[in-house]
């Protein structure tokens, strides 16, 4: 539709239907073709409210979509088509590992791949919009959604914010396989107090431009169609009605012309935080500040009528807002093709198909993580392998958000192993929630009932097995309802029933390789004391099991990087490479001088580090070389390595360059990644790695909060870790 036929729809609206545009409802207020009267009654949702309702989330399947979506436009005064958002984050039916392992692949082409997949899958069951891209910067383990982000470091997650969006949405959202994409949450939701969600977030604003903004900006360069405020304050105000932070940073500086939808209640949470009185100032001040769309709450459905005839709003703020929705339905094309891409064959068709479950394979096979191998791994299938642990047969390895997904669709360790062909037996030995505990997850309660007559038993048939085997495969980690929304962690180690049953496996077998499950980082001391190789797989998604089997055996080695370091402690975070020197940093050559920036009773470095990850292979670096020491403005000029597979085996490596300001008008980090090239390398075969660096790689805010890049020296580090010294230095001019 035309921009001006847009506006004419829009000059004939009435100010009710005008209203109904901004109202997002949850699926359940509708059943098939008619209007669920009871469950929206009882959240003050009115029937005239929904039947004008301008978009509706977590309603899936073709069928279901296009039944209400043709139920709705026949009702509608102006015949206009709700949109159809819902949270696919790492895919639909067809599940990629979660995000946060996505980073650790150190390779954006995987995101976008499984943003493909996703798109496809989801836009044929009627899918037209996903919550998705999350890019907040996340740099405290605790915090249950850190499995939602790419990581702690600002360049990955940019790099990695406009891959999402270009899978999700190609070159143009309305082609058939495309989704539109809602970047995540606006601004610093992953920086909240003490690491507990929907907490307050304090950030000054030099912090917030230079670290937290840039994965925004970046997804919205791709060209993402939507934007989600976050549930936290930010300066004290909650997002949603922060009109610098929607008006002047979004759309004035980011130029940022989309629609802006709230998170769920995130209005009416307003009047939660103290910032308005009641919904009504709560309507204001969201509609005020440039939020569109009200995500289940009656803040604009019931007040905004009142508050534009008592004068209190001016009714253009309503129709700016109304426009951008009406614009969001255009760049879909669903005034054209309401129904999108909604077809039951293609679901029928797409959904788990062999492609699909390939690509899912090859994405988690890059995002494994070795961080300790003392020559046990690779496996042999002629050793005889006992696989213990509650993650032998879990199929809850999809993540925690992947609401559209079954698990039991899902490829267990002995699924992947069995089929491999590998010489193994498999003993549970523990369950994976203690006895009597339980966890409540997205969309169902996980229960650790009905096992203390076992547990005993259990635990003497994996002690018997491991004793009995060459190698010991102890698969364990944390519960995938454990992470994600609503899942903050105080204690970020593992279960203390799976510590146990590595202990006792200790005692009869040393060879173990510890097959670690997580959604964020963990403590792992006991593990490194105990364990001769320890492989992080998060968790994994659809064919985890697969993936896992091919890797452990050797036939695709591990090649993923920490997006986030790993605390030696949870009193370290959040714990982060970028950190700054201070006054007085820790000088370990003189641990006796009590008056350093230190612990007392735990070292200040993480246990690994980000960039981290071991290869079967090894791999040497030469000096770094530069093309010349000056940079002129304006220029550019090139740092190399020659990078050679010293070790017996094919083999890959990130190679990370990183960058130092030495000195600047305000504190500068003691370092920040600038690139990353991943490679693959055959024994003795060795390779020149370049990168090009130019001023804008060098910008940050000064002390007069001017983006530039200042004169000076500057130390460039490459290698195959953030703790790398191979160095070398140039100026600025």
């Amino acid at each position: 539709m035309e921009q001006q036929k847009l506006l004419e729809l829009l000059g004939e609206m009435s100010l009710d239907e005008k209203i109904g545009q901004l109202f997002q409802g949850n699926g359940s207020f509708y059943e098939g073709d008619s209007i669920a009267t009871g469950p929206a009654s009882e959240q003050g949702f009115s029937e005239q409210t929904i039947r004008e309702a301008g978009s509706v989330l977590s309603v899936v399947g073709a069928g279901n979509v296009k039944q209400i979506q043709k139920a709705h436009m026949e009702k509608h005064p102006h015949h206009i088509p709700l949109v159809f958002m819902a949270d696919i984050i790492n895919g639909y039916r067809t599940v990629f590992p979660i995000p946060l392992a996505q980073g650790a692949a150190f390779n954006p082409q995987v995101a976008k791949t499984g943003a493909q997949v996703a798109a496809k899958e989801a836009s044929a069951a009627g899918v037209q919009v996903t919550f998705s891209p999350m890019v907040d910067l996340v740099r405290d383990a605790r915090w249950g959604r850190v499995m939602e982000s790419t990581g702690e470091d600002v360049y990955l997650n940019s790099v990695y914010a406009g891959a999402l969006v270009e899978g999700y949405q190609g070159d143009d959202p309305k082609k058939p396989g495309k989704i539109g994409a809602c970047v995540k949450h606006f601004a610093a939701y992953g920086a909240p107090t003490a690491g507990r969600d929907y907490n307050n977030v304090e950030l000054s604003e030099r912090t917030l431009r230079d670290d937290y903004l840039p994965a925004y900006e970046a997804a919205l360069r791709a060209g993402a169609l939507l934007v989600m405020t976050s549930f936290n304050t930010l300066n004290r105000i909650p997002s949603s009605a922060n009109k610098w932070l929607m008006r002047q940073v979004l759309r004035e500086e980011m130029g940022f012309k989309g629609t802006v939808i709230s998170d769920w209640a995130a209005i009416e949470e307003i009047m939660y935080h103290g910032a308005a009185m009641d919904r009504k100032e709560a309507a204001r001040l969201a509609l005020e500040a440039g939020t569109d769309i009200d995500m289940m709450t009656t803040c604009y459905a019931n007040y905004l009528k009142e508050l534009i005839e008592e004068g209190k709003v001016d009714e253009k703020l309503l129709d700016e807002a109304v426009l951008r929705v009406l614009e969001l339905k255009n760049k879909l094309g669903l005034f054209e093709n309401p129904f999108k891409d909604a077809d039951e064959e293609a679901e029928k068709e797409l959904l788990l198909c062999a492609d699909h479950r390939e690509k899912a394979k090859e994405a988690a096979k890059e995002t494994f993580v070795l961080l300790e191998n003392n020559g046990i791994l690779p496996l042999k299938k002629e050793e005889k392998v006992a696989f213990i642990g509650p993650y032998t047969e879990e199929k809850a390895i999809i993540g925690a958000w992947s609401i559209f997904a079954r698990e039991e669709d899902a490829v267990s360790i002995e699924e992947g192993v069995t089929a491999y062909g590998g010489n193994a037996i498999f003993e549970k030995g523990c369950e994976l929630i203690s006895e009597g505990a339980s966890i409540q997850g997205m969309n169902r309660l996980y229960t650790g009932t009905g096992m203390a007559e076992n547990r005993e038993k259990k635990l003497l048939k994996a002690v018997k097995a491991a004793k009995e085997a060459d190698k010991v495969v102890l698969c364990i980690g944390e519960h995938m309802a454990q992470t994600g929304e609503a899942a903050s962690r105080g204690d970020i180690t593992i279960p203390e029933n799976q510590i146990t049953l590595l202990e006792k496996i200790a005692e009869v077998n040393q060879n173990i390789v510890v097959m670690l499950f997580s959604g964020r980082p963990l403590d792992l001391r006991k593990v490194k004391t105990l364990a001769k190789a320890i492989l992080v797989v998060w968790m994994p998604g659809t064919e985890g099991g697969s993936a896992i089997a091919e890797v452990l055996y050797g036939e695709t080695p591990p090649s993923g990087k920490l997006p986030m370091s790993f605390p030696y402690a949870v009193g370290q975070v959040p714990v982060f490479y970028s950190e700054f020197h201070t006054g007085r940093r820790m000088d370990p050559a003189h641990p006796e001088n009590r008056f350093q920036s230190r612990y007392m009773d735990i070292p200040n470095e993480p246990l690994y580090p980000f960039g981290y990850g071991l290869s079967y292979t090894e791999f040497s670096y030469s000096v770094v070389t530069l093309s010349k020491t000056e940079l002129i403005r304006g220029g550019e000029l090139k740092a190399s390595v020659l990078l050679k597979n010293v070790g017996k085996s094919r083999g890959s490596e990130v190679v990370q360059m990183y960058i130092r300001d030495d000195v600047g008008s305000v504190a500068r980090p003691v370092r920040e990644l600038k690139g990353f090239q991943k490679l693959w390398l055959n024994a003795g075969e060795e390779k020149e790695v370049s990168f090009t660096i130019t001023e804008d790689m060098l910008k940050f805010h000064d002390i007069n909060m001017n983006n530039i890049a200042e004169a000076g020296k500057f130390t460039v580090f490459i290698g195959s870790d953030s703790r790398t010294q191979n160095q070398a230095e140039f100026v600025l001019k």
